[in-house]
């Protein structure tokens, strides 16, 4: 009896899914050339991403320049309680996450809105234009941006000079606590919203096209389509898109931010990224930056796995 059920199974066995006869070694050696495609990948990750994490030990020692990473002394968590005993951590901390929540809430259904627009698009001409138009602020550096918003908005820009022009009250937004955020915000908006597309157009273009052909045999509008066939399809990339955000909800980035601070809003714009340089770098305190950079990878690390599970809750595949 079981020889007949082995002989139904081993028939029953695509001849590709069988165990092949050869080691993996050979296996390997076999496909020698498409391995070593691999390399460069290989060797950017060790370099720049492995490499470095050798340096998180001055998060434990007092680092000094002139005895080296080897033969400071350690200090084991001292800097870590040092980042929970600092008094403005609360206000700074809340800086950086409201910074992040309007990020997620605006910034990144933008996104997703400017996909869809551009796939209505039928005039393909008019399509490449408005993509390369959105695209281009990309490519612009954020001492340009900041240049921009200093000649509209500082006390003496073009905004304020047309107030001045029509009799109306003038304000400087750049030095306002209130205008920082959303200015910040803004600018993001504008420079990266374009570049950020190009995902979700890509998912779109994978839509098969049938799906729209027999919603149109039912008669549905193109809302109806976008609604039941589009964003369904869309929402597998935006589920992944989202678990890597979360991922770096604690990452505002300092060269935005550093351009656009000033001693008025110094209190509602220091978020940790500034925070850490300024520690860091203008008042050399290595081993609190290293501590820090540290917690913020832990904090983005449980917030990727937390994630990725409630994401998997919901039927999606999430990021792993």
């Amino acid at each position: 009896m079981s020889s007949v059920i082995e002989e139904t199974v081993s028939r029953s066995v695509p001849v590709s899914l069988k165990r092949p006869s050869k080691s993996l070694l050979s296996r390997m050696w076999h496909m020698r050339f498409i391995y070593l495609l691999l390399l460069p990948g290989i060797a950017y990750f060790v370099i720049y991403k492995y490499v470095p994490m050798v340096g998180i030990m001055i998060a434990f020692q007092d680092y000094s320049a002139f005895t080296g990473i080897w033969h400071s002394d350690w200090v084991g968590f001292a800097h870590f309680k040092e980042i929970f005993d600092d008094p403005d951590i609360v206000q700074i901390l809340f800086n950086t996450l409201y910074l992040s929540l309007l990020q997620l809430l605006f910034a990144f259904p933008v996104g997703i809105a400017l996909a869809l627009m551009l796939n209505e698009l039928r005039n393909h001409a008019y399509k490449r234009t408005i993509q390369s138009i959105v695209y281009l602020p990309h490519f612009v550096s954020w001492i340009v941006v900041i240049g921009l918003v200093n000649t509209f908005l500082s006390e003496k820009g073009i905004v304020n000079s047309m107030l001045g022009l029509l009799h109306l009250p003038q304000s400087n937004l750049l030095t306002s606590p209130g205008w920082f955020m959303p200015l910040l915000l803004l600018e993001g908006i504008w420079k990266e919203t374009g570049w950020g597309t190009i995902i979700f157009l890509a998912a779109l273009s994978g839509i098969n096209n049938e799906l729209y052909e027999a919603g149109v045999v039912d008669g549905a509008s193109r809302m109806r389509l976008m609604w039941h066939v589009t964003l369904p399809a869309l929402r597998g990339t935006i589920a992944l898109l989202l678990i890597l955000q979360l991922g770096h909800v604690l990452d505002t980035g300092i060269e935005q931010i550093m351009l656009m601070i000033n001693a008025l809003t110094k209190d509602v714009g220091t978020t940790l990224d500034y925070y850490v340089y300024v520690k860091g770098i203008l008042n050399a305190d290595f081993s609190f930056s290293a501590a820090f950079g540290l917690f913020k990878s832990l904090i983005g690390l449980i917030l990727i796995l937390g994630a990725n599970k409630l994401t998997k809750k919901f039927g999606e595949e999430g990021a792993f």
